[in-house]
């Protein structure tokens, strides 16, 4: 497996820029528009439990899971670049991911930050 399967976030062509910082140097937030959050909440694989829970016995990484969460934290982010954009946003300033267990059923993801209006400074 590449790092690819292991990377998260927006590619470069993306038109909503997040970042996890409270500014972005060379960019003026020119307008707040708030609180901005993707959410999504995976069961577990029958499959993916069992061979988590043999891989666990003799060590190492659970790969399947990782992957899995992965998947989980990048459509946790496209539903807040959703939000972002269709409030009228151009970037996400301060985003978090906070991450919980589910009623014992399966993981919560929650992407969340503020949504903003930046302008390149001249």
């Amino acid at each position: 497996m590449s790092i690819d399967d292991y990377g998260g976030g927006p590619g470069p062509q993306a038109d909503i820029l997040v970042v996890t910082t409270n500014d972005v140097p060379g960019f003026r937030v020119e307008k707040v528009i708030g609180e901005v959050f993707g959410l999504t909440v995976r069961s577990r694989h029958l499959g993916s439990q069992i061979g988590a829970g043999l891989k666990s016995m003799i060590g190492g990484e659970l790969r399947g899971l990782t992957k899995t969460l992965v998947e989980t934290r990048n459509q946790a982010m496209e539903r807040l670049i959703e939000q972002a954009r269709a409030r009228g946003g151009n970037a996400v300033l301060m985003m978090r991911f906070d991450v919980t267990e589910a009623a014992d059923v399966g993981t919560e993801v929650c992407a969340y930050g503020t949504a903003v209006v930046v302008t390149r400074e001249t």
